[in-house]
């Protein structure tokens, strides 16, 4: 999908459109009031002039996504906000909206499913599809298909995608990015050299920084200069598995199917805060966007129809070392109390006595609720054990002055 999270904006507000706008952050005094100015329905008669804008913005969120206007500034996903202020300050800043984006998320895939089954989920806004058994699907190379899918999903969302047609995962994922917004590409076997070759070797799906900068010392920039590295050289370099992986990926070779379906393992819900927090002076905001998370992570689990047994929390301090717990329970659950209890009791295995900038809770070891025997415990509450009792896990621990 196009510019995702703000494409969905721009539903919404399509008196921004052509203008530079970037999606990230929390939910802000100033997007309440706007939404709150007109109401919901008059959202696309609030002038240009009212949004906040980026030069304005102090904290420390990173962007989700950005129009392609403001793109041409250098301003990308991930970046920090106050550095792409510096770049574009005109640009308009809007919240994340995660309902809105999910909610479309569901409708584009559905769109498409309708029309090639086989379909990989990829994330909120990407998925890869097997054309090969569907009728027409070899027309013009796909690229007949490709046009009735991308007309579908434009008629159900008002959204556009690019897509990338190739014979394989890898190659599209590649051939995806060449023409956006709202383009479709076409690569051949025969085009390996002409097309795929001059890119950058960061352009392989799977070739992180890291790796990125150890090709880049070992003078190897593009793809084509790695498809000219002997797949021994690439072993004792990167390791068995790694360097043979990276020479089959520079010729553009890969058998990895469409997966229809993957079970997750784990599901997490996390936030990074606009300061830094103290574990005992904001005890109380920290207590709040604890509840937040494992309240929505026991929602994520619900809606999708996930139960599980580990309960995990993830720290960042303030000097970004980061640092993980795990509770594990006798039962499964998906309730945002044993979830918010059990987290609690992670937490009181790690030292708060630095300032916070980043929690997150996760759930692992997952099932799907329906293959839970109907006889074991399934009210969701922590079994009675000694030591343990069903409650609010800040009132369960002595020293309730070291947690929130």
């Amino acid at each position: 999908m196009d510019a995702f999270f703000a494409s969905v904006e721009l539903l919404r507000y399509p008196q921004l459109k052509g203008l530079p706008v970037v999606i990230g952050g929390g939910w802000r005094k100033v997007d309440e009031e706007l939404r709150a100015a007109q109401g919901e329905r008059a959202l696309r008669f609030i002038p240009v002039e009212s949004f906040p804008l980026l030069k304005d913005y102090v904290g420390r969120g990173v962007i989700t996504t950005a129009t392609y206007a403001a793109r041409q500034f250098g301003v990308g996903s991930a970046m920090g906000m106050m550095k792409a202020a510096k770049l574009c300050p005109q640009a308009i800043v809007l919240p994340v909206d995660f309902e809105e984006v999910r909610k479309y998320s569901r409708l584009f895939k559905s769109t498409i499913t309708e029309i090639a089954p086989l379909m990989q989920d990829r994330g909120v806004d990407e998925v890869y599809i097997d054309f090969t058994e569907v009728p027409g699907g070899q027309r013009e190379g796909g690229r007949v298909l490709a046009r009735l899918i991308q007309k579908a999903i434009f008629e159900k969302t008002g959204l556009t995608c690019s897509i990338g047609v190739a014979p394989n995962k890898l190659l599209a994922k590649m051939a995806s990015e060449f023409n956006k917004p709202n383009g479709i590409s076409i690569v051949h076997e025969d085009d390996l050299q002409t097309m795929i070759w001059p890119l950058h070797v960061r352009k392989i799906n799977g070739i992180g920084p890291k790796a990125g900068e150890k090709l880049a010392r070992l003078h190897i920039h593009t793809i084509g200069e790695l498809a000219a590295q002997e797949p021994q050289w690439l072993i004792d370099h990167f390791g068995k598995a790694t360097g043979a992986w990276m020479h089959e990926a520079a010729w553009g070779r890969d058998d990895s199917p469409v997966v229809t379906e993957s079970e997750p393992v784990s599901m997490s819900r996390e936030t990074t805060f606009d300061r830094d927090l103290h574990a005992v002076r904001d005890k109380a905001e920290l207590g709040a966007i604890f509840t937040e998370l494992c309240t929505k992570l026991a929602e994520d689990l619900q809606r999708k129809g996930y139960v599980g047994k580990t309960i995990g929390i993830k720290l960042r301090y303030d000097n970004f070392k980061s640092v993980t717990r795990d509770q594990t329970l006798d039962t499964y659950t998906a309730d945002a109390q044993t979830i918010r209890h059990t987290a609690g009791l992670a937490l009181k295995r790690v030292p708060l006595d630095k300032r916070l900038r980043l929690l997150g809770v996760r759930v692992g070891g997952l099932i799907k609720a329906e293959e839970l025997n109907p006889t074991r415990n399934l009210d969701g509450k922590v079994p009675a054990a000694p030591n343990n009792r069903p409650h609010d896990a800040i009132d369960s621990v002595a020293h309730t002055d070291q947690l929130f």
